[in-house]
């Protein structure tokens, strides 16, 4: 049976308690922050953080989503266990690589300073980590104590980059505000979740290596979709530093945190739902058009306002609660408004892709997205112009994206 619709709203609620306490902490400090560090300082610390995002997908191989499928105790120790051994070789490739590239002379690196290429490694291990202990906390509905460890983790963060700025750490002080605020949260939700331990093994066992051919899906179509998709949320970061400069990342790293918020506060909240929800009427009744027409509903009426806002108001805005340096910020933020605002329905409803088996699906789709992302910010022309390019291609690959998953709600249950 799937949930009632109060349930739905309980679930949402404390989710969203604890994701609000996780984003509302950074950008309750966000004013002080471009106060106290240039855009060229934040745009370095977000190629940083996008490296980190990106490898944090990778080294997961996305088997923390099979959680929610496996509830069995063995299973989930042996899902920690994989994904703990792909974490730490992914973090020894992603630090080698990097400093190698440093060394040569890579133009894009020599953005980062020796801190940040010797530590990308261990902020995607501490990423990967946390994001598969909260999938344990969403398989057993521990909502409440993955969200008091989110406010922990995102409370660090803000703290300690706040007090390393003060006392003169400049970009450093990002650097290691992060990486405090990243181990304070794994901690937190270890010790309030008390996962099955999972030892790291030099060699993957008979049990992990089964565990990743019966999931085969995720690591061969979840994987290099979600990582795409990662690749492309951080690929215009990426291309405006190269193209435009560090000053213009930083301006675009503001407006990917404050536009990412809603989508983050919200629909991050009620994905954490969505996904027990639309699991359990797949297994009754072979679909989930019912939790899908219900959870899309409340997303377009959750974003509509925030959207328009941002629409309306957004370079006065940032001017105002920023810093007049940052009203360029919220040009951009203007422009990426309506992009944003599919983002918050898709996101969530693209689970649908997983729980039908139609990762296949998914994965095409990210591939013309990467396309498409790379085409718009590679054409000639100003930073204005590249975001709208990005901007509209963007929205139309979305329509798509919707409909595809609204077809694979109505299926029947494909092994995932």
């Amino acid at each position: 049976m799937t949930e009632t619709r109060p349930t739905f709203w309980k679930h949402v609620i404390t989710v969203l308690g604890g994701t609000l306490g996780a984003q509302a902490l950074p950008l309750a400090v966000a004013p002080l922050l471009t106060r106290l560090c240039t855009p060229s300082e934040m745009g370095a610390f977000s190629l940083w953080l996008g490296v980190v995002s990106v490898s944090a997908v990778a080294a997961t191989l996305r088997m923390e989503n099979a959680m929610i499928l496996d509830h069995e105790p063995d299973q989930q120790r042996t899902c920690f266990r994989v994904v703990f051994y792909t974490a730490t070789i992914t973090a020894l490739l992603v630090t080698t690589v990097a400093l190698c590239a440093r060394l040569a002379g890579n133009h894009a690196l020599q953005r980062l300073s020796w801190p940040e290429v010797l530590t990308v490694g261990i902020g995607t291990w501490l990423t990967a980590a946390t994001q598969t202990t909260l999938a344990y906390a969403t398989s057993h509905g521990a909502f409440g104590k993955a969200a008091r460890a989110k406010i922990w983790g995102a409370g660090t963060i803000a703290l300690s980059q706040l007090v390393l700025l003060f006392v003169g750490a400049n970009g450093s002080g990002l650097l290691a505000g992060q990486l405090i605020g990243l181990g304070a949260g794994l901690l937190s939700a270890r010790l309030q979740l008390q996962p099955p331990s999972a030892p790291i093994s030099l060699v993957p066992d008979a049990g992990q290596r089964a565990y990743l051919h019966r999931h085969a899906a995720f690591w061969r179509f979840s994987l290099p979709s979600n990582l795409l998709n990662a690749v492309v949320s951080q690929l215009p970061l990426f291309l405006i530093g190269l193209r435009h400069g560090a000053v213009a990342a930083g301006l675009y790293a503001l407006t990917q945190r404050v536009l990412y918020a809603p989508v983050a506060l919200l629909a991050a909240s009620v994905l954490e739902v969505f996904k027990r929800q639309s699991v359990q009427e797949f297994q009754s009744v072979g679909h989930c058009t019912h939790a899908y027409r219900y959870t899309f509903k409340v997303l377009a009426l959750l974003g509509l306002g925030p959207s328009l806002v941002l629409f309306a108001f957004s370079p006065t805005l940032f001017a105002w609660i920023f810093g007049e340096n940052w009203r360029a910020a919220g040009e951009l933020a203007q422009i990426l408004a309506p992009l944003y605002f599919l983002n918050f329905i898709a996101s969530p409803l693209s689970y649908v892709f997983f729980i039908s088996g139609k990762q296949k699906i998914d994965l095409i789709w990210q591939v013309a997205l990467f396309l498409m992302t790379a085409t718009a910010f590679s054409a000639p022309g100003t930073l204005q112009q590249n975001v709208l390019w990005f901007t509209v291609g963007y929205s139309v690959l979305y329509l798509v994206y919707l409909h595809l998953s609204w077809q694979c709600s109505q299926n029947g249950m494909v092994t995932a």
